[in-house]
């Protein structure tokens, strides 16, 4: 196979396939890239995020999750081996796309890469609210035009990391951001379902710092051919909880 290096932080081989490898000196943070970062992750932004909670509501409903270390495992098991890594992955690939195309194929592909019903919506609905919000608050005319072409179809993780990349916020702290945005909603459904003091929360939120810190350089070095996930049982929870009796959760 013959790799052609664009840039210190992109490799595109023969196949099309871009690995993106962390460069010797990255470009320093801005406080507008700062400032954006913090805006998009707060709770505080329209996308909906507080409404899901990527399969814990079953899996505290059938004894699963009782306890904080066990919430931690959990969001881990997400990271590592479910949608997280996939969509870690995937923002990493949009905010590095070289053109449109690249970046429509890419989302395509985030939209089709999900097990289940639930898991589409939760990544379909906040995705389009984040692209609309954002369009709104911060007017980028290219970033308006694809996710105008994908409609409801944009995934959370492409339609940030595409915001990203046009905005030139860094990638390496931009996937950070988006994935500790991520798990604290994940520990704001634990404390809620669980249910756990605001402390322990807080508690499981810091000990997640290491395991993000990992997943985003694992990403980093990740092609889309090596795309997958290892989490069947994430899987089961998220189909059960489409008929669970009662619900305080859309996932």
């Amino acid at each position: 196979m013959v790799t052609t290096i664009i840039t210190m932080t992109t490799i595109i081989t023969m196949t099309g396939i871009i690995i993106i490898t962390p460069a010797t000196d990255p470009p320093a943070m801005q406080d507008a890239d700062l400032f954006r970062l913090m805006a998009w992750t707060s709770p505080a932004y329209p996308v909906g995020g507080f409404s899901y909670s990527h399969g814990i509501e079953m899996a505290v409903e059938e004894g699963r999750l009782m306890k904080q270390a066990e919430l931690v495992a959990y969001i881990a098991s997400v990271l590592r081996q479910g949608a997280g890594r996939v969509d870690a992955v995937l923002f990493a690939q949009a905010h590095c796309a070289s053109d449109e195309a690249r970046l429509d194929e890419i989302a395509e592909l985030a939209a089709a890469w999900r097990g289940t019903a639930e898991s589409a919506l939760e990544a379909a609905q906040q995705g389009g609210s984040f692209a609309s919000v954002t369009i709104r608050c911060w007017p980028e005319a290219r970033y308006a035009a694809f996710a105008a072409r994908h409609g409801g179809r944009l995934s959370h993780s492409v339609a940030f990391g595409a915001a990203a990349g046009m905005a030139g916020i860094p990638l390496r702290p931009a996937l950070f951001a988006f994935l500790q945005g991520f798990c604290g909603n994940l520990v704001s459904a634990g404390v809620r379902l669980i249910p756990l003091g605001q402390t322990d929360g807080q508690i499981a939120t810091a000990a997640l710092l290491p395991i993000i810190s990992e997943c985003t350089d694992a990403a980093l070095t990740t092609s889309l051919d090596e795309l997958g996930t290892a989490s069947p049982l994430l899987d089961m929870l998220s189909m059960r909880h489409e008929t669970q009796y009662t619900r305080l959760f859309r996932s």
